[in-house]
């Protein structure tokens, strides 16, 4: 694992330079990232699992109306003895084992979740596919945007890393089909698997760094 250079370019995508990218984020190897796939199927999966309402319903026997009498006596009418128009096999009764309400999201600790995404935004790293840059819009304008963001992306999906300062930044690349714009302090796993690329604005990346980086030291 060792620190890794990112490359810096600006509003019309030429490079100014570089910057170094610290090891604990970005500096895992290929094998390393391998051999954790594992780890982040479970943390997107985990992702996806919370996303849903788990409000879908059906009706039971003993949710739909009607059927409260018993259709024809027991005994005696050479037909099948039945209990209620209502019961599974009758037309309009209730569902046997229907989806209810509840609950589809997976307990995942923050350890396992910060860990995985190190992983794979250390494998964009790994392919070239992470870049820093110094957007410089004033004024919030799309034509800018792609002007700084297509050299590097070559208009392909890429999550946008911004700070929360960085408004007209956000209100340029918003409207973008190709981009999907997220905040630092956002940034998550999923949007890095499913993104081939991930650009940070120069400030989005000193906010990202800040809350992943110094915590860390801090804590040693």
């Amino acid at each position: 694992m060792a620190n890794v250079t990112l490359n810096v370019t600006d509003n019309q995508g030429n490079a100014t330079g570089t910057i170094e990218a610290p090891a604990e984020v970005f500096g895992f190897t290929a094998e390393e990232v391998h051999a954790h796939v594992p780890l982040i199927h479970q943390v997107v999966n985990a992702q996806l699992a919370a996303r849903r309402q788990g409000t879908h319903a059906t009706k039971t026997r003993g949710m739909v109306s009607g059927g409260g009498r018993k259709p024809w006596k027991q005994k005696g009418t050479g037909r099948a003895r039945q209990g209620s128009i209502r019961a599974p096999q009758w037309y309009h009764g209730g569902t046997v084992f229907g989806p209810q309400p509840r609950d589809y999201s997976q307990r995942t600790p923050k350890k396992m979740k910060a860990a995985a995404l190190r992983y794979v935004l250390s494998d964009r790293a790994n392919n070239g596919r992470v870049a820093v840059v110094d957007f410089g819009i004033t004024e919030p304008s799309t034509k800018k945007a792609l002007a700084a963001l297509n050299p590097i992306t070559e208009n392909k999906f890429t999550t946008v890393v911004l700070s929360r300062d960085n408004i007209n930044e956000w209100l340029s690349v918003r409207n973008i089909p190709t981009v999907h714009p997220i905040f630092a302090d956002q940034l998550n796993t999923y949007d890095v698997v499913t993104a081939q690329y991930v650009v940070f604005s120069k400030e989005g990346y000193e906010a990202f760094l800040e809350a992943k980086v110094e915590p860390a030291v801090k804590e040693a």
